[in-house]
């Protein structure tokens, strides 16, 4: 039974969603999968980056981590997608990519994986579950098989997001329940996408 491959979809502006993504990419390698750590590409306007110093900073720090392509999706069993929240929706960035996949909807490329999603916002209640629920509309179209974390581990209890993975940025970096549960939310994609490749296989 060949090992589960799971990509690991992110945009961060200033890096909170890269610390969760790197939390759940973590996850996923303790729990046998292969791991592509993948982020989207930067849409926006210098000037909108330049106003603020983080940004910028974030951009430089992960200079290194390859930018997302089709073939990610192709290639993986379980894909997890982190974005922060923009007025209770994804970012436009993680939008703009996910709008180039028609090709692959179409081919049926992107059906019959395993999703999940992770998000960050700046104030508690900030649209968190709103942009989660967004996503799985998304991941309906394509026919995926939606794996959120529920209240299936005792981490759950201490993050409160059964959607997914969520951290309000205004309280500082990502907490250890944060990170925990999004270790968490990937060993159990991870988990779900090895029982459907198995039964898929016998």
């Amino acid at each position: 039974m060949d090992s589960v491959n799971v990509a690991i979809i992110y945009y961060s502006a200033t890096g909170t969603v890269h610390a969760l993504a790197q939390a759940a990419a973590e996850g996923a390698a303790k729990a046998g999968a292969q791991v592509r750590l993948r982020k989207v590409a930067e849409t926006a306007p210098p000037e909108a980056i330049s106003a603020n110093p983080a940004w910028g900073q974030h951009i430089e720090e992960t200079a290194d981590v390859v930018q997302v392509s089709h073939d990610d999706l192709e290639w993986a069993d379980a894909v997890l997608f982190g974005t922060p929240t923009r007025f209770g929706n994804p970012t436009s960035q993680l939008r703009a990519f996910i709008d180039t996949t028609g090709p692959l909807w179409f081919a049926g490329k992107l059906a019959d994986k395993v999703y999940s999603a992770f998000t960050a916002s700046n104030t508690a209640h900030g649209g968190q579950e709103s942009t989660l629920l967004a996503l799985a509309n998304t991941f309906y179209h394509w026919g995926g098989i939606i794996v959120p974390p529920g209240y299936t581990d005792p981490v759950q209890f201490k993050s409160g997001n059964p959607y997914g993975t969520s951290h309000v940025t205004g309280e500082g970096e990502p907490s250890d329940v944060a990170l925990e549960a999004a270790g968490y939310q990937a060993r159990r994609a991870v988990g779900t996408a090895a029982a459907l490749k198995a039964g898929r296989a016998a």
